[in-house]
């Protein structure tokens, strides 16, 4: 790649090979940093799957990597997405027929404080905006976006609920995000091969749609991470196995499309299905899961955030079906939610390399979506 920060990534692929590309990192030397006492809040499909998820669930982590299984949570069925503010908890209840968000309270356990229709069909994503006066949610279903205010800390009904247009498919919303700069709201919707770009006035609670990028038709954009310096955006395809780069100026709140990367080898047996997408605090690390081969894919990035590349052989996730993944609050271990094995993994990460170790242990979970930490 022209311009691509070669004296870091070649710094970055070296110290790998010095211990290793596949068993670079054990679990021993990764886990004298981690916080011990993390809550992790898990969730589940309870009308998918054989036998289903029960929900919401609480696991724990001591002074290892590993996590204990601890309450189940009543009443949040189909807990596919996850978003924590101050003492609040939300989650989509995604085949919920009408759409609908449970606030519950952050503790461990959590409690149920109320369910809200969102004015949406299959609320697949959500996120608070960082005003922290709304709930936006992403609903797959009928393509729309709606807006729920927060009152008294429970997502309340909506003040706005708009639906994709303008793609040769039907459109399914698939994610809804606030930019770094906190002055734009932005939706991936895998139907319509766009991302949208909204004005959210946080007054009255209104969406006002101000640009939407067409990526090529059958690209099926589904989730996208901004870099840390708020000038970069990876859009990640589900229909084709690729990360879109995009350059993104917040005074003007557009995307500009630019170079697109494959996140599996050419070798790879189609079809492949990637399914979520991080950044390392630092932006120096993007990674992607590919749901077909089950593994997460590992990019290096240069260019102040312009460029990416696959570096190292894909890790597997020791599982199948990696829907979601997070980096632990370390960023030693990444946690997967590997839906069809029912299983959660997790894998070293070298925090120098950015390179993933081989899966260093399992928790059974039925049907699991999503795994976060507190």
């Amino acid at each position: 790649m022209a311009g691509f920060d070669r004296r870091k990534f070649l710094g970055a692929v070296g110290a790998a090979s010095a211990v290793g590309m596949t068993g670079m990192l054990t679990g021993r030397a990764a886990a004298s940093t981690e916080r011990a006492g993390c809550v992790v809040y898990l969730g589940s499909y309870t009308t998918w799957g054989e036998p289903p998820g029960v929900g919401l669930q609480v696991a724990t982590r001591g002074s290892g990597p590993a996590l204990k299984l601890g309450a189940t949570v009543p009443g949040v069925p189909d807990a596919s997405w996850l978003a924590a503010w101050k003492d609040k908890l939300y989650s989509t209840n995604e085949l919920v027929p009408d759409g609908r968000v449970t606030t519950l309270s952050a503790g461990n356990p959590p409690k149920v404080l109320g369910t809200q229709a969102v004015g949406g069909a299959g609320t697949t994503h959500l996120s608070v905006h960082p005003s922290g006066k709304f709930v936006l949610t992403a609903n797959y279903t009928d393509g729309t976006v709606s807006v729920l205010p927060i009152q008294s800390g429970q997502a309340g009904p909506p003040t706005d609920v708009v639906k994709h247009t303008g793609g040769e498919r039907e459109a399914h919303a698939h994610q809804v995000v606030t930019d770094p700069s906190g002055r734009w709201v932005v939706a991936v919707d895998l139907g319509t091969d766009s991302v949208y770009v909204y004005k959210l006035d946080t007054g009255t609670g209104k969406l006002t749609q101000h640009q939407q990028l067409k990526l090529p038709s059958g690209a099926g954009p589904r989730h996208l991470v901004f870099h840390p310096n708020g000038r970069y955006a990876y859009i990640l395809g589900e229909l084709r196995a690729e990360i879109t780069v995009a350059a993104w100026d917040a005074s003007a709140g557009k995307l500009t499309a630019g170079a697109v990367v494959p996140t599996v080898p050419s070798t790879a047996p189609a079809p492949q299905y990637p399914a979520e997408i991080a950044i390392s605090r630092d932006g120096r690390f993007v990674y992607a899961s590919n749901r077909g081969e089950d593994t997460i894919a590992t990019f290096g990035v240069g260019a102040g955030g312009a460029e990416i590349k696959r570096i190292g052989e894909n890790a597997t996730t020791g599982g199948a079906w990696p829907r979601h993944f997070t980096l632990d609050p370390s960023e030693r271990w990444v946690y997967v939610a590997n839906q069809r094995s029912n299983t959660v993994t997790w894998l070293p990460r070298d925090p120098a390399t950015g390179l993933l170790g081989k899966p260093a242990g399992s928790l059974a979970v039925n049907h699991v979506a999503f795994v976060l930490f507190r």
